[in-house]
């Protein structure tokens, strides 16, 4: 069993040999928090209020012209909802809203049965009641289901 003088000194030196990794994780950490933070609002209030009110997906979303200028956009669209996607996991543990990021990054990403599993998770009273909280501060209407 350690003294509290030798856990201490382990830890200092713990610290002071990962100071470097430690410090990156640190501001990772806090650009993501906050990058959460301003990102979720907006993306929430662009969410059309009609958007889930069919059982079925629009058919017109689902065809596109497909130009290199789309396919880019939707590369980089997927990028930023798996981003999404694993910061709402971390955020699960962490101080932060990782369920609404989770949802967030599920509506980037594209993927087979993606507007049901979108549709069952809006159906939970405190996903869409956070996300029409969000919507009402910016004067939005709330999400018709």
């Amino acid at each position: 069993m350690l003294s509290d003088s030798q856990l201490i000194h382990r830890l200092w030196v713990y610290f002071h040999v990962h100071q470097y990794t430690l410090r990156w994780l640190s501001l990772l950490s806090i650009l993501t928090f906050g990058g959460t933070l301003i990102l979720i609002p907006l993306i929430i209030i662009r969410i059309p209020e009609n958007y889930f009110s069919n059982p079925e997906r629009h058919l017109k979303d689902l065809v596109k012209r497909r130009s290199l200028i789309s396919v880019i956009i939707t590369i980089l669209k997927n990028c930023l909802g798996i981003f999404f996607l694993l910061t709402g996991i971390v955020l699960l543990f962490l101080p932060g809203q990782g369920l609404l990021t989770i949802l967030i990054g599920l509506l980037l990403l594209n993927f087979p049965g993606k507007y049901r599993l979108e549709r069952y998770l809006i159906n939970k009273p405190a996903i869409l009641n956070s996300i029409n909280d969000i919507r009402a501060r910016f004067r939005r209407p709330p999400i018709k289901l």
